[in-house]
């Protein structure tokens, strides 16, 4: 990539450090959990908005006075709270999101996520909201639920394209999950094996089959409404070329429509009439690239698996009971294991990228029962099982433990929206009811 100045205030070699500056020994690798849920009302089963008095940010407010959280504020209003490296946010449609600070294993993380539980039970309750393990809304749709009031939000509703764009904003919940690279070559072989498995592991992990109150004949409904959100910055940013570089994804994220950009806590819109690269040549009415515009532009990008200054992985539906750290095991089996690595490469050897995008497109429907190549995506999703085991066990750190939780669907050949169906169209007899009650 050419690193001559282009603009004094931003280089493209300040950008690259972004990502260079996320190596680091193994010794200090880590985990991340970030872990989305739908509130609902417990009384009628419909979402929670944010400003009644038993809403969302009242909720938050109260949290924060008897745990001692501080506010995150946008224009005044509350969007989430933080404590230390952990923090509670709020999605466009009011889902919440737990982020929890990295950490070396998965009972530490879901140590830190049960605490979070317990503390929030009490005030949950007694405002009647429920937490729903889930990947969509199951009753209440997007044109009954109001975005909140975070400045950013507004401008992506009205520029986002897509024909399902407001379901993914306003009604779906995902489980993302990140990891640590040593240095740019073992950054990049991540990266490629993550994206291959990610159509997989959406697949295993498919629980959004109940929308709107009906069956939508998808066992992930949120993974269609991210297949319909504007694909200039969602779906693979690469071609799963071995060459692939930071360089290579600073271009990707460059090359995308610009939304907008922030000056002085407004947002400037741009909707998309240049990328990112011509904002670093020419600026935009007299508004010149900064780093903070990068770093906006960089989130501003939705790929199933996104560079940061380390690798986040994001293409799973909201899951309950151990579901999330059943997703964080299996890649920390396999990213964390050179051996592991290997053996995923080697499954998937003769593999072109037309088939894993092929895959991306089918599996929201059918799931583990999807084709890939000869065999379908079931078969493939045990010998992901078995070599992230395997890995684990290799690892003695006892993660393997948290497998379970997906084991007993995927030795099955099921998923947890099979169930669902299951129960649906059987002793549940499309109660809504009964599907509350299973996924809270």
């Amino acid at each position: 990539m050419n690193t001559t100045k282009l603009k004094q205030c931003l280089e493209f070699q300040d950008i690259h450090e972004i990502y260079s500056n996320g190596c680091k020994p193994k010794s200090d690798f880590k985990i991340g959990l970030e872990y989305e849920r739908l509130p609902v009302s417990s009384k009628d089963s419909k979402a929670v908005d944010y400003y009644s008095e038993n809403g969302i940010c009242n909720f938050l407010r109260t949290f924060a006075k008897y745990e001692n959280w501080d506010y995150i504020t946008d224009d005044y209003n509350i969007i989430g709270l933080k404590q230390g490296h952990d923090t509670i946010t709020l999605e466009p449609g009011c889902q919440i999101e737990l982020s929890i600070e990295p950490q070396k294993n998965i009972a530490d993380l879901k140590k830190r996520v049960d605490d979070l539980n317990i503390a929030m039970k009490p005030i949950l309750n007694k405002m009647g909201i429920t937490l729903l393990n889930y990947g969509v809304s199951p009753l209440s749709t997007h044109k009954n639920i109001k975005l909140i009031p975070k400045k950013r939000y507004e401008v992506m509703a009205k520029y986002l394209w897509g024909i399902l764009s407001d379901v993914m904003m306003r009604e779906t919940a995902g489980i993302q999950a990140t990891f640590d690279f040593e240095s740019e070559e073992d950054a990049m072989r991540k990266f490629k094996i993550a994206n291959m498995l990610s159509p997989f592991m959406t697949a295993m992990f498919a629980n959004s089959p109940i929308r709107g109150g009906v069956e939508t004949g998808y066992k992930s409904f949120r993974a269609l409404s991210w297949l319909n959100t504007d694909n200039d910055r969602c779906g693979f940013c690469s071609k799963l070329q071995n060459d692939y570089s930071f360089d290579d994804y600073i271009n990707y994220v460059m090359e995308i429509p610009v939304i907008f950009i922030n000056r002085n806590n407004e947002p400037v819109k741009i909707n998309g009439k240049i990328n990112f690269k011509e904002l670093m040549l020419s600026g935009f009415k007299g508004y010149e690239a900064e780093m903070d515009d990068y770093l906006l532009q960089a989130n501003l990008c939705f790929p199933e698996v996104r560079l940061r200054n380390f690798i986040e992985i994001r293409n799973h539906d909201c899951g309950g009971s151990d579901i999330p750290f059943a997703i964080v095991a299996i890649y920390k089996g396999i990213l964390y294991n050179p051996t592991a690595m290997d053996e995923v490469e080697e499954l998937f050897k003769n593999a072109k990228y037309s088939e894993f995008s092929e895959l991306r497109y089918n599996v929201p429907k059918s799931a583990l029962c999807a084709k890939f190549k000869k065999h379908f995506v079931k078969d493939y999703a045990k010998e992901i099982l078995y070599i992230a085991e395997k890995s684990l066990i290799e690892q003695n750190c006892g993660d393997e433990i948290y497998l379970d939780a997906i084991k007993k669907y995927t030795l099955e050949g099921i998923t947890p929206a099979d169930a669902i169906i299951r129960n649906w169209n059987g002793c549940w007899k499309k109660d809504i009811r009964k599907l509350i009650e299973f996924i809270s």
